[in-house]
């Protein structure tokens, strides 16, 4: 891998197609950084009036850029059941997918409206339905890929089973810690299962190191101290278009492999040009895996191939 791949480096993706979630922050990045590239972009996303900035900022950086948006709440079965259900009559294939979007450390505990801590209902339970939703357009992809955005959080986190919905005891961060965890397992699960089953899937793991998005104030409150670190603490914090290469590299890249892990090169992985990431321990635990993913198919009513 070069020292310092860039988003220049991103070879030419003409006819390629992908779904990114979130309209802001590193998702944004994404999105404008492969309209450049000449992908077709499909922004998905909650706000319209946010998804429809983005599609204008985009197209302002990049006349030529072939992107729109689409309504997306990761929060609700529902809406991610009828989001796939319209992509899959609106088109035949779909060549990348990246599961961005997240939601970090509200501070005090909230659910979706599906009643799924919210947290781990967005950040991860919400990408896993999502996923299967857009499986039959993926396996008609041409090198299709999955990227599945963990964090440098899920160093700490941890899987109980006995209290997935945070409901006898809820402390943001390691509630935060344990849905990033879990997406980090998914991408490697996701990779054995593409394997096993054939259906011809990339699924890579990225993380953005420390980024300057508004993932920590939007989550966290402005006055809340993660929030305030935010703002007054902002140059230990990297630009988001660098925080967005790993996934990029991940989305993009020839020399990127299935079933690995991406992250920066300097400072812990805290910021620099992607990498390989070292993956917790607990990220390797095929036996918690398995029991994860299974137990997610019942929570979500959601099926795989």
């Amino acid at each position: 891998m070069a020292k310092t791949w860039t988003s220049s480096d991103i070879p030419s993706q003409q006819g390629r197609s992908v779904v990114v979630t979130c309209t802001g922050g590193l998702g944004f990045e994404d999105a404008k950084a492969l309209a450049q590239a000449d992908v077709e972009v499909i922004i998905a996303g909650r706000n319209p009036t946010k998804g429809q900035e983005a599609v204008a900022h985009i197209r302002q950086a990049v006349p030529t850029a072939n992107v729109r948006f689409e309504m997306l709440d990761l929060a609700s079965l529902e809406s991610i059941a009828a989001f796939g259900e319209r992509l899959r009559s609106q088109r035949s294939n779909l060549d990348v997918l990246i599961n961005n979007a997240g939601v970090m450390t509200p501070p005090t505990r909230r659910t979706t409206g599906d009643g799924f801590e919210l947290q781990f209902g967005t950040n991860y339970l919400g990408h896993f339905a999502l996923t299967a939703a857009l499986l039959p357009l993926l396996r008609k992809g041409a090198g299709s890929r999955v990227i599945t955005l963990s964090s440098i959080a899920a160093r700490d986190g941890q899987i109980h089973f006995d209290d997935l919905q945070a409901e006898r005891g809820y402390k943001p961060m390691p509630v935060y810690a344990k849905s990033k965890l879990a997406c980090l397992m998914f991408a490697f699960e996701l990779q054995r299962r593409s394997d096993a089953a054939g259906w011809g899937i990339q699924s890579i793991a990225a993380h953005p190191g420390i980024s300057r998005t508004d993932l920590l104030p939007n989550g966290a409150a402005t006055r809340s101290t993660f929030g305030i670190a935010r703002r007054f603490l902002w140059f230990l914090f990297q630009p988001a278009a660098q925080g967005a290469l790993p996934t990029l590299f991940a989305a993009t890249s020839p020399q990127a492999d299935p079933g690995r892990y991406y992250g920066l090169d300097q400072m812990s992985e805290t910021r620099g040009y992607p990498a390989l990431a070292k993956p917790p321990a607990q990220s390797l635990d095929l036996n918690v895996a398995k029991k994860l993913w299974d137990v997610l198919l019942k929570l979500s009513a959601t099926r795989f191939g």
